[in-house]
């Protein structure tokens, strides 16, 4: 449940499906944020973090370029011969000659928007403004350059720590307006309207008007709420296109200009983008679905020709890559296997492609290889670069399993322990994904909340894909709706029997756990059976109802619910924890940060308050400062570590 763009992370796809071997190892890891290929297919740049001394802390972000010949080594682009901290948001120019991006190398607490040469990566300075900058494109006629801009932001993304408050409180409304600037002269010019919520734009081809996704009013929450709209460049005055009855993303202008796609589905969290493909067209009219039957989760979409797409997915746990043709709607797999093409779990997929079609640029990892950028034909691409490949996973292999569960066919991932022996017994972790709509796949692990580390301490590792998830088509994705923790967590149960009656776990040893909407499911999870034996509820959720008026981001439920909680509270309270707490008798451990905006702290200490007077074993932790995703280093590891330790006393 939640948002943001680019590589801004998003809510309740958070933080899960195992996030690293050891910690040490971990800072060893060069992580990438960012690729995209020139339009003439033949460079590629990317966003990728620096490490500090002696490979311990990721310092910020740096910029390379490679000109894919032979022999030729990456080169980096920059604002500054110094150490700037952070430089992201590459955008290549139609002509190839120049790449934008945003670089805070003048004051490290403000970006600003550069464009280099590509040739030699001398950068100059395009915008000096305060507030918060992002996603910037060039316009077909390389004349300006189209971003975003939110005027004074108080923070870079909702994940963050929510600001205080006290005093008379009063929603003070940044709008993310779309804006452009002029490459001749820098001149600046906020081109939406001011009490409108830009998120996603793309320039139409011939470069005089926009395609957007907005909505009135504060960002964070009213993106569920978003509709399509046109804009023309010279006005800027917005045109309703499309209302959608879900959440809708990417919207891309059609080669010929006639034409809009874009994905709608129901998404619990902007950035994490699942549902069907639809077209509308440009002018005006209605929607087609032209995927309505497709067993997997559009991710994004790219325009081949006018009457041809091409587009990235979740399918059954694994990543793919498809075209299909609109005449005819034929759907053909280009490529199709375990892993991620994003940079992370709560990232958009970054899949990159030239002018012609083809030539692409992606990031990719799975649980045997660390990301690394690919490069070449769709789905027949040549590894690019090499910064991993000293590195090997701590941890034992990984197996896609599937069992029935009402009539449906689920699909989950199942880690072994490291040094596995099939004559011995072990315990197991079950992890609950975040989301709902997300799905678990078999990618490298990332910082925090470890979970992959449990194999390394010879457990096994479920990882579930429930009704709710992505991965196996939209009406899957939305069968959770009215009926959290109900049906979900029965198919869960069942692929709980299906492990034990598969694998060497001991079934009196099994904990469960997770992190947003997983730790909303842990929460549940010890409400409703006895039969694990220790779970650690991360940014859970315990009582829907007091939840309503406590997030900052209420609209994400009322596709989920139906309606308010004001208007039905019988459906919000038949889905909480709280309702039936005095059944608990599972040691719970309750891990959350103190300015949590997403799951607030409260929630925590409402499951961990009752649980602890109905003298059930349990200790809450409030992390100081921090927000949905933690930040400090110190946090990270005190809550990886707590989380090891419960399980090991509980269940070793």
């Amino acid at each position: 449940m939640l948002s943001r763009r680019s590589n801004q992370l998003c809510l309740f796809a958070v933080i899960f499906f195992g996030l690293t071997c050891t910690w040490a190892q971990e800072h060893r890891v060069h992580n990438f944020q960012q690729v995209q290929i020139s339009p003439d297919g033949r460079r590629v740049a990317w966003v990728q973090d620096t490490v500090g001394a002696n490979n311990e802390e990721a310092e910020g972000t740096a910029i390379y370029l490679d000109d894919l010949k032979p022999g030729s080594k990456p080169r980096r682009i920059s604002a500054s011969t110094g150490t700037p901290e952070d430089e992201d948001n590459i955008a290549w120019s139609r002509d190839n000659k120049q790449l934008a991006f945003l670089s805070n190398a003048e004051d490290r607490n403000q970006a600003q928007i550069y464009v280099a040469e590509a040739e030699n990566g001398k950068a100059r300075k395009l915008t000096s403004l305060t507030g918060s900058l992002a996603e910037p494109s060039f316009s077909p006629d390389g004349k300006s350059l189209a971003f975003l801009f939110t005027e004074n932001a108080p923070r870079a993304n909702p994940l963050m720590p929510m600001p205080l408050e006290t005093g008379v409180i009063a929603e003070k409304i940044f709008e993310q307006r779309l804006t452009l600037v002029d490459l001749a002269n820098g001149k600046v010019q906020q081109l939406s309207p001011a009490d409108m919520y830009v998120y996603e734009y793309d320039w139409s081809p011939d470069g005089k008007s926009f395609v957007l996704s907005a909505a009135h009013g504060a960002g964070d929450a009213n993106w569920y709420v978003a509709q399509l709209y046109t804009m023309e460049a010279a006005n800027g005055k917005p045109k309703p296109l499309y209302k959608p009855h879900w959440q809708i993303a990417a919207p891309r202008w059609s080669p010929d200009g006639k034409s809009v796609a874009f994905i709608e589905g129901l998404m619990s969290d902007e950035g994490v983008t699942g549902g069907d493909i639809f077209i509308v067209p440009s002018s005006g009219g209605s929607a087609t679905n032209i995927t309505p039957d497709l067993p997997a989760s559009p991710s994004a979409v790219h325009w081949l020709s006018p009457s041809k797409l091409l587009f990235a997915e979740s399918i059954d746990g694994e990543a793919g890559v498809a075209t299909i043709d609109l005449p005819s709607h034929t759907v053909t797999q280009l490529w199709k296997a375990p892993g991620s093409l994003k940079d992370s779990q709560f990232s958009a997929t970054n899949l990159s492609l030239a002018s012609d079609g083809q030539t692409s640029a992606v990031m990719r990892n799975d649980w045997e290889h660390p990301p690394e950028l690919w490069a070449g034909p769709v789905g027949k691409w040549t590894q690019i670069t090499h910064l991993n490949e000293t590195l090997h996973g701590d941890w034992g292999q990984m197996k896609s399993i599937h069992w029935d569960s009402d009539g449906m066919r689920i699909q989950g991932w199942l880690m072994y322990p490291k040094s596995y022996d099939a004559n011995q017994h072990y315990p197991m972790v079950v992890v609950a994904h975040g989301g709902p709509a997300s799905q678990d796949s078999p990618s490298w692990p990332y910082r925090f909340f470890n979970t992959y580390e449990f194999s390394n301490r010879g457990y096994f590792v479920f990882y579930p894909n429930p009704r709710g998830s992505y991965g196996q088509g939209e009406r899957f994705t939305q069968g959770n709706i009215k009926d959290f923790g109900h049906g979900d967590f029965l198919d869960i149960l069942r692929g709980v029997d299906q492990v034990l009656n598969t694998a060497s776990v001991d079934k009196n040893r099994v904990g469960f756990t997770g992190w947003s909407y997983g730790g909303y499911m842990t929460m549940w999870a010890v409400t409703q059976t006895t039969r694990f034996r220790a779970a650690v509820a991360g940014a859970g959720i315990a009582n829907w109802q007091s939840y309503y008026g406590e997030n900052d981001i209420d609209e994400w439920m009322i596709p989920y619910f139906g309606a308010s909680v004001y208007d039905n509270p019988d459906v919000y309270a038949r889905s909480a924890p709280i309702t039936f707490i005095k059944n608990v008798k599972t040691p719970t451990l309750v891990l959350v940060g103190e300015r949590d905006g997403e799951c607030p702290a409260p929630q925590s200490r409402e499951f961990w308050h009752a649980l602890k007077t109905l003298g059930v074993d349990t200790e809450l932790v409030i992390y100081p400062g921090e927000g949905h995703v933690f930040n400090r280093p110190d946090n990270q590891r005190d809550a990886t570590q707590r989380l090891f330790a419960w399980f090991d006393h509980y269940l070793k």
